[in-house]
């Protein structure tokens, strides 16, 4: 695995780059997130989403009943049963999103230098002329010469389903609009998106808290992506009302960064998540297209060396109709695993693209290739003198692990942990080997019943680059008393070896607690 590491900076034969690449038992160390929809919601295509490297399931709540999404959930949960394949859940919030609502869902023709009225009057029908919009305030929040976006599905891009409109005058509650290009908006329901307004919606919405209240709380979701955060204090507000709803309390929340607010405020906002999700389909728009780049580089940078993951998300929208992606976008996926991103989150590609398993694989693949030429030392360097000194203790002992790791070139990490802490500190030094994560289930009670924690944890590490759960039994304590944890070890390593991650002769580096002090071994393995 290591001798296979190519370095960017040095000279590579141009014939090498042709070689074909060795299979990993993992099909890549960047994880990838699939989003659940009409075109994967089979076991069959769940499986092979699975299979093809999916880790988490993403449910967006913005279409679709509650009915819907829990058989897909169903289903998913049948595929993980057969693969054997862990997957985390994930829930989309629709948050402060603005809708056109076309109750008849004939298409809308708009023709270029048309003029066309956005009005709050629910009541009118949608047609060429009207387009009427779930929020009764947009009149207040633009001004003459502002753009507004129409789109259908998600932003994608494509001319032929979006529009571009300026604002020319504002009548009351209506906005008349100037049409930049024509379109054949189809449909029921088209996204609509004022670039760089400050739009007084919340959040979370009533509709997002009755999802997550009823379906999120039966489903016990490890991830909440919170759409629109435009401050941190849109991720305080989520988390305390996570935090009344049993066990969702121990859900992550990840902000999703969607617009030019969110860019503002990005430091607070990485601070109170757990996680951030780049929307670059709607900075896309709020941003000139020349500055997308840079806020992604940015914020990825800031997300490392917080520690926190980063998803990335529209890299491969063409391969909605198609089998291959472009060239463009083949290089667009690999920038992002360079640039640092810890997953990749696929929408429309696999939701409702003809290729959803296609698209996993050739994802996959592409991070995989694009790991093997990420510069680890310097970005060793960079996290350490980041963090400065004195580090915490567990920072040193994780630091110390991935540099140990490196130095013996082991095969692989197992860390032993119970809150999933130690293991994501070692994956924030993005060491090139797999970490596994044996998370140790913790028993606690209620005064009412006992349980026991640690599957959430497992499910959680499952967006982290690099960072393979597996859940141990509960009877093998994480904090041993004697210094050689023989049984959970034992049971690591074989999981290791059956899986092909260790092969005899191997060194590992193993992380526990022993007593009150870390410890960090390194083992050879017999035949």
């Amino acid at each position: 695995m290591h001798s296979s590491h190519l370095l960017l900076e040095e000279p590579i034969r141009m014939a090498s780059i042709l070689e074909p690449s060795k299979t990993n038992f993992f099909p890549a160390m960047t994880k990838i997130v699939g989003t659940l929809g009409p075109k994967s919601r089979s076991v069959d295509v769940i499986s092979g989403c699975l299979k093809a490297g999916m880790s988490v399931a993403r449910f967006d709540f913005s279409w679709g009943d509650p009915e819907y999404h829990q058989e897909t959930l169903e289903n998913l949960k049948a595929a993980v049963k057969s693969t054997k394949k862990l997957c985390a859940v994930m829930l989309d919030t629709v948050g402060a999103e603005m809708q056109v609502v076309n109750k008849s869902e004939t298409a809308i023709s708009l023709k270029a230098d048309g003029v066309v009225i956005l009005t709050p009057d629910r009541g009118q029908e949608a047609s060429s002329e009207v387009l009427p919009i779930n929020f009764d305030g947009l009149s207040k929040a633009v001004k003459n010469g502002d753009t507004i976006f129409v789109g259908q599905y998600l932003f994608t891009g494509s001319e032929t389903t979006s529009v571009w409109l300026e604002v020319s005058e504002v009548k009351g509650d209506d906005v008349v609009c100037v049409i930049k290009n024509s379109a054949t908006l189809a449909g029921s329901l088209f996204t609509l998106h004022a670039s760089q307004i400050h739009i007084e919606l919340p959040t979370l919405s009533d509709k997002d808290k009755e999802v997550i209240s009823t379906w999120g709380v039966q489903n016990k979701i490890d991830f909440l992506s919170l759409s629109y955060t435009r401050h941190a204090e849109d991720v305080r507000q989520a988390r305390e009302y996570l935090s009344k709803l049993g066990d969702l309390h121990q859900t992550q929340i990840f902000a999703k960064i969607e617009n030019v607010e969110g860019l503002t405020h990005f430091d607070e906002i990485l601070q109170e998540a757990d996680g951030i999700i780049l929307s670059r389909g709607n900075l896309g728009i709020d941003l000139p297209p020349e500055k997308v780049f840079l806020f992604q580089k940015a914020a990825l940078y800031k997300c490392n060396m917080a520690g926190k993951p980063a998803v990335v998300t529209r890299v491969v929208d063409s391969m909605t109709d198609n089998l291959r992606p472009t060239r463009a976008e083949a290089t667009d996926v690999a920038n992002a695993v360079l640039d640092g991103s810890d997953a990749i989150l696929l929408g429309a590609e696999t939701l409702r693209g003809l290729y959803p398993v296609e698209t996993i694989s050739i994802v996959g693949k592409i991070c995989a290739e694009a790991e093997k030429v990420f510069n680890q030392d310097l970005y060793f360097k960079k996290t350490v003198k980041y963090v400065g000194e004195p580090m915490t203790h567990l920072e040193s002992i994780a630091s110390s692990a991935v540099r140990a790791a490196i130095k013996v070139k082991a095969s692989v990490i197992i860390c032993f942990t119970s809150s999933g802490r130690a293991a994501r500190l070692i994956a924030k030094y993005r060491p090139t080997m797999p970490v596994l994560s044996v998370v140790i289930p913790r028993l606690k009670t209620n005064q009412l019943k006992w349980s026991f924690s640690g599957a959430f944890e497992a499910r959680q590490s499952l967006i982290v680059r690099g960072l393979f759960p597996m859940l141990a039994d509960p009877r093998h304590p994480a904090e041993s008393t004697s210094a050689t944890n023989e049984s959970v070890l034992k049971v690591a390593l074989d999981h290791g070896k059956a899986s092909g991650v260790i092969k005899s002769h191997d060194r590992v580096v193993v992380c526990q607690k022993v007593g009150d002090a870390s410890v960090v071994k390194i083992i050879e393995l017999e035949d």
